[in-house]
């Protein structure tokens, strides 16, 4: 019976409770929305490489390390030779090696040279290998395989011509111009770094810089290492960072990416902050409509405790006008938000690399729909109350006259 009149009642103030509706379901849609996109992002980020035991460079700080070697942001110290790079692929706890070398760039994106290893070896996310979506890998030293970004931003499809520049910057005056490349393939987005990357062999990055062609490289930047047995881990991060031929320095990327991430938690603190306010502004927007509502009705409510109904009768029957408010709201919320996600994928990857899946219903997003209902509830708490009492005490006013 308290249903019926619930929805009858709401249904009488329909303008009214729809701008209560419309402001709860702005602030339910943002506050998912943040917490969707945060759990992407890091997502994304900790999920930039895997599969990867070790990643060893120069002695440096290990969040460098980790930066210019995954995020090709700032740059190696200095590099490694090729006789360490040979010593440590020959030890026995070491299955491959990803040899990087890094230094010029295209038109603001860097390149990245390496081996046909990297495509077998490099996976990210819950071990995705890397996929094509267009051509093949590199076959000789001047072709060139570019990522998802690069082909997207700038036009580029198998068979395209480019010329490479030397350094890092967007603007450079010092175009590889009498090595031009040809691309060979585009990579398959991935939401990593590797999406904004064209990559190239060693021996062409050699040559490039004045080196014969199939000489062996003198240094690379950085190297991936995949063990046999993840048990031997530590042992070969401490051989590599007692190394005695030069100074080196071995990561575990898992532990720094998780490390780094922490390190900005202040981003996830402040988008939780805005999501909060904007949640608590229509919240009380709702308890001070309530308490408008409640002062307006005092004679449909007087009406209802002289039909026989009691305070609590009263005080449950504001809970469920709450809950049917609230209800609505966050279905609302939930398909503005889902539109919103597939609407700003595609930009939000084109800008970021970031990809966004849709919205799935999975105990996270439950528990966050039962705690925004459950928060509405006990706002109502409030209006619902001083309902009841304000009819109980109209009750006894009129029994008294």
């Amino acid at each position: 019976m308290l249903w019926r009149i619930a929805r009858l009642s709401l249904w009488h103030r329909r303008i009214t409770i729809s701008l209560i509706v419309l402001a709860l379901t702005l602030a339910f849609a943002v506050l998912l929305a943040v917490e969707h996109i945060r759990h992407e992002v890091r997502d994304t980020f900790t999920g930039t490489v895997s599969g990867v035991d070790l990643i060893v460079g120069a002695r440096t700080g290990s969040s460098n390390l980790l930066l210019y070697s995954l995020f090709g942001i700032g740059s190696p110290t200095r590099n490694i030779s090729w006789t360490s790079v040979e010593t440590i692929t020959q030890q026995p706890a070491v299955d491959w090696v990803v040899p990087l070398s890094m230094g010029d760039s295209h038109r603001g994106f860097r390149v990245l040279a390496t081996t046909d290893a990297f495509f077998a070896h490099f996976h990210y996310g819950q071990q995705r290998p890397l996929l094509w979506q267009q051509g093949q890998g590199f076959a000789t030293s001047r072709e060139v395989v570019v990522g998802a970004a690069v082909a997207q931003q700038l036009g580029y499809i198998p068979g395209d011509s480019l010329v490479l520049a030397h350094g890092q910057g967007r603007t450079s005056f010092s175009l590889h111009s009498d090595h031009p490349f040809n691309v060979s393939g585009v990579l398959a987005p991935t939401g990593t770094p590797v999406d904004q990357t064209l990559l190239i062999n060693l021996d062409a990055m050699d040559q490039i810089h004045g080196y014969s062609p199939g000489a062996q490289p003198q240094a690379v930047s950085a190297l991936l290492v995949g063990l046999n047995n993840r048990i031997q881990t530590f042992a070969l991060q401490r051989y590599i960072n007692e190394f005695d031929q030069e100074a080196l320095l071995a990561i575990l990327p898992g532990v720094e990416l998780s490390l780094l991430w922490e390190n900005l938690r202040w981003i996830e603190t402040s988008l939780r902050s805005i999501a909060a306010l904007v949640l608590l502004s229509s919240m009380l927007g709702m308890i001070t409509l309530l308490l408008v509502s409640i002062q307006q009705r005092q004679e449909e409510l007087g009406t209802l405790r002289s039909l026989g109904a009691g305070p609590w009768s009263v005080f449950a029957l504001i809970e469920i006008e709450v809950l049917l408010i609230t209800g609505s709201a966050l279905l609302l919320a939930l398909l503005i938000t889902q539109l919103g996600l597939l609407a700003a994928s595609q930009w939000l990857t084109h800008i970021t690399g970031i990809q966004l899946t849709p919205l799935s219903i999975d105990i996270r997003l439950l528990g966050w729909l039962g705690l925004l209902l459950l928060i509405s509830l006990m706002v109502a708490v409030i209006p619902a109350w001083l309902a009841s009492r304000r009819s109980l005490l109209q009750q006894l006013h009129s029994e008294r006259h």
